[in-house]
Parts: C-alpha cells; structure tokens; sequence
C-alpha cells in the first residue's frame, strides 16, 4: 500500500537506533551539521562495535541527545518516543559480522528480531511516528549469480544463506507486516559494503589496513575470488539523507554500486598503498561455513530521487587508511577481532551456552558449598524434569543441576497438553517437576493486556495442568510464581517494614498478569505436592542480562524510587534446589530480607560499576504514561524461608556479595 509524498518530507523529531556504531554515527553527524534545527535523540547500548567517541562531532549541538540504552527495553522506547515527542527512526541498530552469526546465531535472533519488533510495536502503541526507516542490507537476496549482469531489484526474491542475513530478513517481514496490518510508515533500505572512518575492525578492509599497519598478514577467506560492492560511508549517509526526505513509505530501496571487487583485489590494493608485495601479505584461511560468491544490486531506483556514489575506491580507501594512521588506537585492543576467524570474545559475550534469545542462561556466583545440604538421598536418586527451557531461571536451573550432579532434563510438552505432559513424565521418569514455565509478557507485561488469552492459557490452564498430571503420578512439582501480586495497602504501609505474608490474600490486580499468577497460586492450595516460590524483582550477577533488574533499570533515562523486595537469583536458587531435595511444600515468599529502593540500586552501581553513571527519578504518574499495566511495588516477609536458612542475606547485602564485588571495576 505505498503512498506517495508530493513534497520533501520534514521531520523534527529523530530517533537514530545504533548511531554509535559505524554507518548510523555517518548519518548522525550529517544531519546533525545540515540540519540544526532537526532534534536527534541517538539510542546505543554501546556494544563492542560502537562507541560514543563517534559521535563527538554531534556533542557540541544543542539539539543531539545521546541515550545509552537497548532497543529490546519495550520501557525505554516506549518512553523516548512519547518524551521525546518522536515522529521519525532511523533504525540502524543491529549485530551485523556474519562470521559472528555463525557462532552466536541467537544473539543475533535476539538483537535484530526481537528487537525490531519492539521498535515497531512502541511505534504502533505510540501512534507518533511519521517515518520509520528500517536498514536492512543486500545479503538478503542471497548469492548473485558471477556471470550475470542484472543486479537484484527492490522486488527480488529473498534468499539468506547465513544466520546474519536470515534475521536481517526476518526483521524486514516484521516492518512489512506492520506496515499492512497497521499502516506504519515503513521504508526499507537494502545496502552493499561500506567502508571508511570509525569502522570497527571486524569487516574486511579495517582489518587488512591494521594488519599492514602492525606488519601482519593479510588472512584471506578461502580463494579471495568473493566478489563484493564497496560504498563509502559519507556517500551512504548522503543516500539515507535522500530517503529521509524523499523516499515514499511502503517502498524499498537498494543502496549500491555496480562497481564491484573481490576480496583478493581489495587486499591487493591495500598492499599497493602500504607498498607490499601481495604474494608475500596474504596468505589463505579456511572459509567460514557458507560465503556468498557474490551480492550484486539494482541501484536505478535511488538514483531516481537524485542520489549517486562520488567517491571513487581509491580515493576512498586513501581517505581511509589515512585516517587509521592517524587513529590507530580508537578502538583499542582489538587483538580478537583483527584474528581471522574471531571468537565470542571479540563481541563481549560469555562464552556459556545460550538456551534463547531471552538469554535462557548464565553464570551464577552462589556455590552450594554456601548452603546447607540435604542428605536424604544420594545425588544418583534425584531427577528433575525442568520446564522453562527458553526462560531465564529455567536455563539457571540446568546450570545449577549439571553444577550439583543432578541428572535432569528438559520436557519438550507445552503445559495445557496434557498428552505431551505425559509423554514427558514417561520418558523422563523423574522424581521431581520443577516449572519455571510461564507468560510474563514479551517484552514486559503490558503484553498480557493485549494477549489475555494465551497469559491464560499458559500461566492458569497450563500450570494447573501439570499439577495435576504431577499429583496423579505422586510427583513433586515446585512452581516458580511470583511476588507481584501484592501492594503496599492501609495494613501493609510502605516504609512500616510490616510485609506481606504467604497466608495473606493478593491485592494487586493492577495488570493481567497478576491477576493470573494470583489465580493459578489460589487454586495451586488444592494441591498439597505443590511448593510456590514467590520471585520478585529478579537479580543476577550477570549485568548483560536484559531480564536481570539492575540491567533493566539502569538502562532507563528516569526510575521511580520505591522500596520493593527483591530476589538475588545467585543466592536463591540453589536454595530452591535444595528445597526441592527436601521436598519442602507450600507458598514460600521468596525473596531476599527486607527491601531496597531503585536509588540505593543504583547508588551500589555507581559506586561500583560506573562512577559517572547518573539517573532522574521521576513518580508513579509520570510512569503510568509510558507503561500500559500498572506495577507492583510491595515488601514481602521472608521470615519463613530465613527460618529455613538461617545463612540468607539481606537483600542489600547479598547484591553486593553477588552482583557489585564480582562485577567490579577496578
């Protein structure tokens, strides 16, 4: 359904996603110093391939924010758009090195999937945005043919052959589907190779420049012959200066250059400038898994609204080269990333396995050394079957078993099919059911408001469900719920340090979501095999985490200041399962002692982490704007599970003992 825009398009408000990184920094610093009275709010997470130092030419006008944030936070974008009064995005942020999807393929799911979505699905619930530009890249069309001479058009067939450019594809069908399903106002652009300043050495011609400068070889994938198109950078920020203001919605544009090269053209090139000799520079590595032949576009489309390539490639790389020399420290140690084949390291990820895109899993601090240990039965007679494979605590738990000795595994039915509930408890034959399985929202609970059906379905039909097939079988189940079902109240006042109970009835009916998890905790009483953990807030020691609260909560421009209980997972759940060992049962608030306010939080993550870290407050009025459902806030009463443990920390003490001191910067 395109529409056509009889003028040149104007905005005022623009959100540029990944503008530290390399080509969105280009676009910034240009519409920055052409058109001073545009107000560019730059969101980055400032991930290993981008850095503020960037955008240091935008930094001295007074119409450019920088945001440090993640695009997957539906909160934050949520409240830039509405505070920032949005009307256009440019969103560039995404993973990008094919090398790296290779190995971390769900990291890229995550960022360039997921997180497309949530842009989208703030603009539709936003209703502001005018023009939303959504950078995709040529590899979606997928291998050209090397003896042909017509170049993919903008209504070609996509064809990804790596993870890199299937979620880059994914992400297009998203913004198309938005596009018809709600009218947004989706422009799409498809680009070659781009090359110049500020690139991070991961790609091609970075890396060979700085490899000439260090003296080092010039790694080739397999035999070099990969053909490819090179663009440099301030001839494609002057393509998306053209599409911003005369691209037409609904349409897609290429962004390239019928001026191709290999990569063994490239290096030689490179060795011509620095003056060595390319029989003795390059030498030949192995390929990566799969290496298109060959990406060649169509560019008539964008010429027709009077844009053109200037830069010739020799002139370009000049420019270039010139410019590492005279920076050859501005990304600093890029060992990993200048090897010819770069490991996880080099993007500044754990090397753990990774169960989702919701980062299914990773490190935990807590040693069950910490805790009193059962010996009811030996290791060998314990078996878990775990439900929650693709969420946090679920893959927290796998961890923590393998850690502990405990054979488990994971069911592979869906909690309201009864059938394949039991196809699990045969095939598994466990002694113990723990279900960490559940709708909290995608990304956060307002999603439940939209989607009440399958919050029901999952969190009321779908628990109740295994608890009877666990009740049935004479199985244990231990059920992971949460504390967010309760509100500070006359007789629960906040500051009294009076916390709510387990036997005390919920009274937090704020959003969907709380509303089913205190309905399923009710009828759950029914079942006397069942042990409910109340989880509030939850915290790890791992601050890439976007689920983790601290994470959550420090990538936000402005946090209300309330005191709230907490879980520290690193602490808690061994002690879960341990609970489970001893076959404890019941409602168990279970949550760290006393409460801690987002300022002292945050205060702990200053002192700590980042010394120049700063935030805003602002109340629970000026959040109900940028939120759908309204938030719990309440204190908890742990009396029970310290009883239980005497060793529990409060829960100041223990986010330091297992959040800041491992996390410390020195």
């Amino acid at each position: 359904m395109a529409t056509t825009t009889s003028s040149a398009y104007e905005p005022k408000h623009i959100l540029i996603t990944g503008a530290a990184g390399f080509i969105a920094s280009h676009v910034t610093t240009r519409l920055i110093k052409k058109y001073p009275s545009y107000k560019i709010v730059a969101l980055d997470k400032l991930d290993y391939c981008s850095t503020f130092k960037n955008l240091q030419q935008c930094t001295s006008s007074k119409n450019f924010k920088f945001v440090k944030a993640d695009i997957a936070s539906a909160d934050i974008v949520n409240h830039l758009l509405m505070e920032e009064k949005i009307d256009t995005i440019m969103h560039f942020a995404a993973q990008t090195h094919v090398d790296n999807s290779f190995g971390n393929s769900m990291e890229f799911t995550y960022n360039n999937i997921y997180g497309t979505h949530v842009l989208l699905e703030g603009c539709r619930v936003t209703n502001l945005v005018k023009r939303f530009i959504h950078v995709s890249t040529d590899e979606v069309y997928g291998e050209t043919k090397l003896d042909t001479n017509v170049g993919n058009h903008e209504a070609s067939q996509l064809l990804p052959t790596n993870p890199y450019s299937a979620t880059k594809a994914g992400a297009e069908m998203l913004a198309m589907a938005y596009h018809r399903s709600y009218d947004l106002p989706i422009i799409t652009t498809r680009g070659n190779n781009v090359y110049g300043p500020n690139q991070y050495p991961e790609k091609l011609v970075p890396k060979l420049i700085l490899r000439a400068m260090k003296g080092e070889k010039f790694p080739i994938h397999g035999d070099g012959f990969n053909v490819r198109s090179y663009l440099y950078c301030s001839d494609v920020a002057e393509a998306f200066d053209v599409i911003l203001h005369k691209g037409e919605i609904g349409e897609i544009y290429n962004i390239g250059t019928k001026k191709e090269r290999s990569v063994l053209d490239v290096a030689s090139d490179i060795c011509k400038l620095f003056k060595l000799d390319p029989k003795e520079s390059i030498e030949f590595v192995k390929d990566r898994p799969f290496n298109d032949k060959r990406y060649f576009l169509d560019d008539q489309k964008l010429k027709q609204l009077g844009w053109e390539d200037r830069t010739c490639w020799e002139e370009g790389l000049k420019m270039t080269i010139e410019w590492y020399k005279k920076n050859p420290n501005w990304w600093g140690d890029v060992t990993t990333a200048l090897n010819p084949h770069p490991h996880f390291s080099a993007i500044n990820l754990c090397d753990e396995p990774q169960w989702s895109f919701q980062y299914g899993y990773s490190r935990l601090v807590r040693s069950f050394t910490e805790i009193g240990r059962t010996n009811n039965k030996s290791e060998g007679q314990f078996k878990f079957l775990i439900y929650g494979k693709t969420g946090w605590i679920g893959g927290l738990l796998g961890k923590l078993c393998d850690e502990e000795g405990i054979d488990w595994e994971y069911g592979k039915g869906r909690l309201e099919d009864k059938k394949s509930l039991l196809d699990d408890i045969f095939r598994v034959m466990p002694s113990h059911v723990l279900n960490a399985a559940g709708v909290t929202g995608r990304p956060n609970v307002d999603w439940c408001e939209s989607h009440k059906v399958e919050t029901i379905r999952t969190n009321v039909v779908g628990t109740l469900t295994l608890a009877h097939i666990c009740k049935e079988h004479g199985l244990y189940m231990m059920n992971f719920a949460t504390g967010c079902i309760f509100e500070y109240d006359k007789e629960h006042p906040l500051g009294s340090g009076i916390g709510f109970k387990e036997e005390d009835m919920p009274n937090f009916i704020g959003s969907f979501y709380s509303k089913t998890k205190a309905m399923v905790e009710d009828l759950l009483k029914e079942y006397d095999n069942v042990c409910t953990l109340r989880v509030r807030m939850p915290i790890s020691s791992d601050l890439n985490n976007p689920r983790n609260f601290i994470t959550k909560i420090s990538h936000y421009n402005k946090v209300v200041n309330i005191p709230n209980s907490m879980s520290v997972l690193d602490e808690l759940l061994p002690i879960a399962i341990e609970m489970a060992k001893r076959n404890l049962k019941g409602i168990w608030n279970f949550t760290n002692p006393g409460v801690i306010s987002h300022n002292e939080i945050l205060e702990l993550y200053k002192n700590y982490i980042d010394p120049q870290f700063k935030w805003e407050n602002f109340n629970l009025e000026e959040q109900a704007k940028v939120i759908v459902a309204p938030r719990s806030n309440n204190d908890m009463d742990s009396f029970k599970l310290k009883k239980e443990f005497p060793n529990l920390l409060p829960i100041k003490d223990s986010i330091i003992k297992f959040v800041f001191e491992p996390n410390k910067k020195t």
